[in-house]
């Protein structure tokens, strides 16, 4: 969460020529609300449904970026299924960069609301045993979205001559 994971991920399908798709976005086009109203008026477990049933029918598909809502790969399923059959790409923050950008991303992060920094760091710290099942990580700190994009396009136009 607030890594940079669309930015990033628009600027990379554009270089790799691919559709991009934001299960958020995605969520909110097709219920037609922003994802802090889904929460408020139908609670966490049936947004997490709506995410699961979007993450698994858009990778089911080839030829995609899709970025993930921070929350959705703490789901088993979801996990397993992308595991098994995406290329998983785990764009990583350290705590403290990602605690100074905390303020951006409160407002539509309904997860983020009323937390302390003990509670900030304990769901930073627990997602973060779900993010290290992942086929490649990236540490984005000091990296710009473009440069974390050209990184990553390069990287896998290398594994891609590789396997040839």
């Amino acid at each position: 969460m607030g890594v940079g994971k669309t930015t990033v991920g628009r600027l990379l399908a554009k270089k790799l020529y691919r559709d991009f798709i934001d299960i958020d976005a995605e969520i909110e086009r097709t219920q037609g609300m922003s994802i802090p109203t889904l929460f408020e008026q139908y609670g966490e477990p049936y947004f997490r449904q709506l995410e699961k049933d979007h993450v698994l029918r858009e990778s089911a598909g080839k030829m995609k970026v899709i970025s993930l809502g921070g929350g959705a790969f703490t789901q088993e399923d979801i996990r397993s299924y992308c595991l098994k059959h995406c290329l998983v790409i785990f764009l990583d923050i350290r705590f403290d960069s990602w605690q100074d950008r905390i303020h951006m991303l409160a407002g539509n992060r309904p997860i983020l609301k009323g937390k302390s920094t003990e509670e900030l760091q304990e769901l930073y710290t627990a997602r973060q045993e779900a993010y290290a099942l992942n086929h490649s990580q990236m540490h984005t700190d000091s990296l710009t979205a473009e440069e974390v994009a050209l990184y990553l396009k390069e990287s896998l136009i290398t594994a891609y001559e590789l396997e040839k």
